[in-house]
């Protein structure tokens, strides 16, 4: 197996694989299926405003703040400085898949890093905004919940998005992508 230099940005080829690596620490996998069970539970089943979706929603600020401090001393693959998007590494990831070459990575592409930081900012805000209609300040402010539900909307079309990409990846690299979510572990 032939990897790139490991400054590189971490695609790998693989034209026989031969074990796995772990990718996915408990860390990044608690996070990630708690933000997925809340964001179901708090678009499409708890009552807007009501005990138990403010709860989900401190729940899921939570494991944010947990994953923002993993990103730094976390492990890895874990780590914002492995797989930050740079204008250089998205460039080279749009041009190799527009020239046809589907380079594989272990961690995070650089355009899967995009929209992995784009849900986690927009997790944030809405948070962030959930919180603040519960405050004396806020308390009732129609411009303040109609953001916290664009928000929150917003998050469920990146999800959608996210997961039909996860979808088309697994499919592409003949790998099951979900599942190394689930075990965190990669093959090589």
């Amino acid at each position: 197996m032939s990897r790139m230099s490991h400054r590189g940005e971490g695609a790998i080829s693989s034209p026989g694989r031969r074990g796995f690596i772990r990718v996915w620490d408990p860390i990044v996998r608690l996070f990630h299926w708690t933000v997925v069970t809340a964001c179901i539970l708090n678009l499409f089943i708890l009552e807007e405003g009501r005990y138990w979706h403010r709860v989900t929603g401190y729940g899921v600020a939570g494991v944010l703040i947990l994953r923002f401090v993993w990103g730094v001393i976390g492990t890895r693959y874990a780590r914002f400085s492995e797989f930050f998007p740079t204008p250089r590494k998205l460039f080279r990831q749009i041009t190799d898949i527009r020239q046809g070459h589907h380079p594989r990575f272990i961690g995070h592409n650089p355009l899967a890093s995009v929209m992995m930081l784009t849900l986690m900012l927009l997790l944030a805000a809405t948070c962030t905004t959930g919180w603040m209609t519960t405050l004396d300040a806020f308390w009732g402010e129609k411009w303040l919940e109609e953001i916290h539900g664009l928000l929150a909307n917003g998050i469920m079309v990146f999800a959608f998005i996210h997961a039909g990409a996860a979808l088309l990846e697994s499919y592409r690299q003949r790998e099951n992508l979900v599942w190394s979510m689930v075990t965190g572990r990669k093959w090589l």
